[in-house]
């Protein structure tokens, strides 16, 4: 990943961080049908591994499934909130218009060679700790449990697990750190008036730079 020294980010309870809240993620492997890539929902674990590990799984059918076998190094992409930053709202452009449009966004990347896992007793485990974790917001949440044991069993049948120990990590928050302390506070207040997560992100690295 490209990482300019502002854009950095190393502290691994906050790329965990970034994990939790933004869970879906893209799977990328390389095999012998070339380069693969799934939308899948993972799970972390900050002590599975020494820098974490990654739980999820994925369809038996999935053609993906054969190049995580063959244990070759797979990454994971992970994506936070992003948004189109416009030149009109810097304080700069009023005085030398020598600005552009840019965007931002953080994002995670992870790599670890994958384990491919059938055991129905991880599965069930897995699959209720996904559940678990994702109905958390909810009323009432639904559990694994609700639903009938048969049809469970032949759900997990259709499914495989697999963990990747997270052996190379990176983070990337490019959040208007580079630009003038005026400049972040007019991005910052563009995005609060469209009610953009976007806007505490900035101005949590804002205070971060002050302090």
């Amino acid at each position: 990943m490209y990482q300019p020294p502002a854009f950095r980010e190393d502290r691994l309870d906050v790329l965990h961080g970034l994990m939790r809240a933004h869970p879906l993620a893209m799977l990328v492997t390389a095999g012998e049908g070339g380069l693969m890539a799934n939308l899948i929902p993972f799970l972390i674990d900050p002590v599975g591994a020494e820098k974490g590990l990654l739980r999820a799984h994925l369809a038996r059918a999935n053609d993906q499934v054969a190049a995580l076998r063959a244990g070759s190094e797979a990454m994971v992409l992970f994506q936070g909130p992003n948004a189109y930053v416009t030149p009109n709202w810097y304080a700069t452009k009023a005085e030398t218009h020598k600005v552009v449009p840019t965007w931002n966004y953080i994002t995670v990347h992870a790599w670890g060679t994958p384990r491919v896992l059938d055991s129905g007793e991880w599965l069930r485990r897995q699959v209720g700790e996904l559940t678990d974790e994702n109905e958390k917001a909810q009323a009432h949440a639904w559990r694994v449990d609700d639903a009938p044991e048969p049809f469970v069993a032949a759900q997990l049948k259709g499914i495989v697990g697999l963990e990747i120990p997270i052996s190379r990590i990176e983070g990337k928050w490019k959040v208007s750190q580079n630009r003038p302390a005026a400049d972040r506070e007019r991005v910052i207040d563009g995005f609060r008036q469209l009610d953009h997560p976007m806007a505490e992100l900035i101005a949590e690295r804002h205070r971060g730079d002050a302090e």
